[in-house]
């Protein structure tokens, strides 16, 4: 699913950000708009989980402009930056690993549960209410991602390939308008990497969910994105579809090599 009419649902525009001497990105602008898959490639040190982490509100630029829907929200916090649907997922699984699967995409409902401190605490009214349909929401997420042998199984026993799907059923759970997958395939074996990649691209067909994802295997970022960007020791060197990056000069000189050509 892809649709770019219109204004993009989120802009980096010339953002700068550095670490002591090192500058981490350079000048970056990017736009995503609705329904995308926007795959982010670059040579390890590019800057990739840097712009996620700004994007994300991990890190604040020290110039420029990161907008959501036309507005500003260059400074907001994670967690204000989560409460306007952006979510995401990280290089090395952050799971709750003594919980089980089923209370790790729970977790993942937290933004959108109101109930009080004592309808929680006494488990009647409105929480109950709220249970029932958080605990709805969580049930479809195992159904789509196929796990429900899985879910009363602590997250830290899994294979790595199972803690990852559970991750993104996490970060699913939050219902993201925007989602960023920071290597959703890393460690992963073909078998693993082809399912995460069916996941993937129906997430995005059957809920509309837009995303941006890192991912180094080539093959997959060529395959499922719909645009890919590609960053270089902390700037933007190239942008296009799977086709025009993979035979861009500039690309295939600074990451992809030879093996882009064959």
């Amino acid at each position: 699913m892809c649709g770019n009419d219109g204004l993009p649902t989120l802009k980096v525009q010339d953002i700068y950000l550095t670490f002591g001497g090192l500058r981490a990105l350079q000048g970056v602008t990017v736009e995503i708009y609705a329904g995308e898959i926007v795959g982010l490639i670059g040579p390890n040190g590019a800057g990739k989980t840097t712009l996620l982490n700004a994007i994300s509100g991990v890190y604040h630029p020290a110039r420029g402009r990161i907008s959501w829907n036309g507005r500003d929200r260059t400074f907001l916090s994670p967690s204000r930056v989560a409460a306007l649907g952006i979510a995401r997922t990280f290089q090395n699984v952050s799971l709750f690993r003594g919980m089980s699967v089923l209370d790790n995409l729970m977790v993942g409902r937290h933004l959108h549960m109101r109930a009080g401190l004592l309808s929680s605490g006494l488990f009647w009214g409105r929480a109950q209410r709220e249970e029932i349909r958080h605990r709805a929401a969580v049930e479809r997420i195992i159904d789509f991602l196929e796990i429900n042998h899985i879910r009363k199984v602590p997250a830290g026993t899994l294979p790595y390939g199972l803690q990852k799907r559970v991750e993104l059923g996490r970060a699913l759970a939050a219902e993201p308008k925007l989602l960023l997958l920071d290597e959703p395939m890393a460690g992963m074996n073909l078998e693993e990497k082809e399912d995460m990649a069916r996941f993937i691209l129906d997430v995005n067909d059957e809920w509309g969910t837009t995303m941006m994802l890192i991912e180094h295997d080539m093959g997959v970022v060529m395959d499922i994105s719909n645009r890919v960007v590609v960053l270089d020791h902390g700037e933007k060197i190239g942008e296009g579809s799977p086709d025009h990056v993979r035979t861009d000069p500039v690309v295939v000189r600074a990451y992809l090599g030879e093996a882009a050509e064959r």
